[in-house]
């Protein structure tokens, strides 16, 4: 009989959602908002994140030597450096590969091909094993360096703005939350006020406060699963729609990073975790209503 019961409770919820169908739609569009928003602010920070782990893959210091150091002098240097245990590997471009990929890059052929001799140094691409700052420090103190160009600036700035996004995405997911918890707590609590005779009737038959609340609480959990399943369709449609151009601009870079949307376990869960939101609503306006009633009883 308790199972029975469940199951009517869940096919009488989706039958009051189905007789007012424009008032559930309102209040599933109103919580499918609220929950997209932070949802989506999550999704964004998520590839933000997976390009910034990309980025900062590439670590690479530029060592620029000094013009009169020869070739044979930067591929024996290189040598040195990679026998050190904070460097990963020691690449060495020629001032004649750097003459030549200028050529190529800057559009500069006919101008660059008007200068008799090449003024570029030697270069040495080092990446880093260990620690970035304290290698490209080192490297600082190198003779035969002139320039030691390592822009990390840029990268702890980059995670400096992740860590406020992460928690604004937080802060936006509790306001957000308590906001769609009170749609669902007002949205049953209307339907509670329609049944007051027949919850008063149960209540003299001796029915429990369990038996009373538990069509409620399917019905905020129905609210609730609807509204995360529109909020998914929301995202996945804004993804697709930028899906295209991102990747476009990312080609132009030379870069294959494309968006990521959630995947199947995500989904489920934020499917259960909505459900969950309005199962808590009906569950804390049925609460505070049978207890008002009883105690008017007692």
């Amino acid at each position: 009989m308790w199972l029975d019961h469940h199951l009517y409770s869940l096919v009488a919820s989706l039958g009051r959602l189905l007789r007012k169908p424009w008032a559930a739609l309102l209040t599933i569009g109103v919580m499918a908002v609220a929950l997209a928003l932070p949802l989506g602010l999550w999704a964004a920070l998520s590839n933000i994140e997976r390009f910034a782990g990309d980025v900062q893959r590439s670590r690479q210091i530029s060592v620029f030597l000094k013009p009169q150091i020869e070739v044979e002098r930067a591929r024996a240097l290189a040598e040195q450096l990679r026998a050190r245990p904070d460097v990963g590997a020691v690449d060495v471009r020629t001032p004649e590969q750097g003459l030549a990929e200028l050529r190529e890059k800057s559009g500069l052929a006919e101008a660059l091909a008007a200068v008799e001799n090449n003024p570029l140094p030697s270069l040495l691409v080092v990446t880093p094993k260990g620690d970035e700052l304290a290698l490209a420090q080192s490297l600082e103190q190198l003779g035969e360096a002139d320039v030691v160009q390592h822009d990390a600036g840029w990268r702890q700035r980059l995670d400096g703005w992740l860590r406020f996004g992460t928690r604004l995405a937080w802060v936006l997911a509790a306001m957000l939350g308590l906001g769609a918890l009170l749609v669902v707590g007002n949205t049953v609590r209307l339907d509670i006020q329609s049944r007051r005779e027949e919850i008063g009737v149960l209540q003299q038959l001796g029915a429990t406060d369990g038996f009373i609340r538990r069509p409620f609480l399917y019905l905020g959990a129905c609210y609730g699963l609807a509204a995360g399943a529109v909020a998914l369709a929301l995202l996945t449609a804004a993804d697709h729609s930028l899906r295209e151009p991102l990747g476009a601009l990312a080609q132009s870079y030379g870069s294959r990073f494309a968006l990521r949307g959630f995947d199947p376990l995500q989904a489920l869960g934020i499917l259960a975790g909505a459900a969950a939101l309005g199962w808590l609503g009906a569950g804390v306006v049925t609460g505070h209503y049978l207890r008002q009633t009883r105690g008017g009883q007692d």
